[in-house]
């Protein structure tokens, strides 16, 4: 009986899918772009799992947990990987790289598809984010656009984007326009691990011979922190300011803001949290 496949992350680009067997929360936590979760486990059948292997047994744990991940798996692939060829070659990954995408894995490759499990699982992916992010930012030359709120910074990059000039756009990739007020009304934003995966996936496809356009950030963006490595990066970087009248910068700024103008009671809300931060 042949073994599934072992990969490493830096071969994810050579699959044809991606699988993410862990659970619905830890998917949304986090996961290797353009993944698929297909979990093997629901948030509440792990629970119940993990409640079971602390209160009663691993044995007795393990035998639940089996059942649960073959129900699954069975459901899966009727509903998601019945029209795949015989030549689709899918990567599968969990938490470690353990018994969860194992048995995925097993199961597909059974089938006759040629499956292979990710080394050491999500963490080996997340130990090569930080990695890289420590290290890839500072390769890069930026020149950083500087300017008032207001003064337009944001749709100077869009418009250098479609230029074909190369833009990170840190406040899309964070879900926030970076002040207090920049919280957008119908999306959250993700949490750090995501925001940093978000932005790895974007460094990787920008070249070293090229400038990258970049609007000036404080530490954080929101709730979320900016890297190290790239915000000494663009410390160190030539900067480009905008200026722009009064007049130009209401405009810019009611049309960036037109939601609060929908709903003042949230600008109020947002509004009095700047009284408390002066009177401290």
């Amino acid at each position: 009986m042949k073994s599934t496949g072992i990969a490493n992350v830096t071969q994810a680009d050579e699959f044809d899918e991606i699988i993410d067997v862990r659970s619905p929360a830890e998917f949304a936590e986090d996961h290797m772009p353009g993944a698929v979760n297909c979990p093997v486990l629901s948030n509440e059948e792990r629970a119940r799992v993990g409640t079971l292997y602390k209160q009663d047994s691993p044995f007795a744990a393990k035998k639940i947990g089996a059942a649960l991940v073959a129900r699954n798996i069975a459901g899966h692939i009727e509903t998601r990987f019945l029209d795949k060829p015989r030549s689709w070659r899918p990567l599968v990954y969990c938490w470690r790289g353990g018994k969860r995408s194992g048995a995925m894995a097993h199961v597909l490759h059974q089938i006759g598809w040629h499956a292979s499990t990710l080394e050491g699982g999500y963490k080996s992916y997340r130990r090569h984010v930080v990695a890289e992010l420590a290290d890839l930012p500072r390769r890069l030359a930026y020149r950083v656009v500087t300017g008032a709120t207001g003064s337009g910074k944001s749709r100077l990059l869009e418009a250098l984007a479609a230029q074909g000039a190369q833009v990170l756009d840190l406040e899309a990739l964070a879900a926030h326009k970076g002040s207090v007020l920049g919280g957008l009304p119908d999306e959250l934003q993700p949490s750090q691990k995501m925001f940093e995966s978000r932005l790895l996936a974007v460094l990787q496809r920008l070249t070293f011979a090229e400038p990258v356009f970049v609007e000036a950030e404080s530490r954080k963006i929101g709730a979320l922190q900016v890297p190290d490595a790239l915000l000494e990066a663009m410390r160190a970087s030539p900067c480009l300011r905008i200026e722009a009248s009064d007049a130009a910068r209401v405009a810019f700024l009611i049309g960036d803001y037109d939601y609060f103008l929908a709903d003042p009671a949230s600008l109020k809300e947002k509004l009095d949290c700047l009284r408390e931060l002066q009177s401290g």
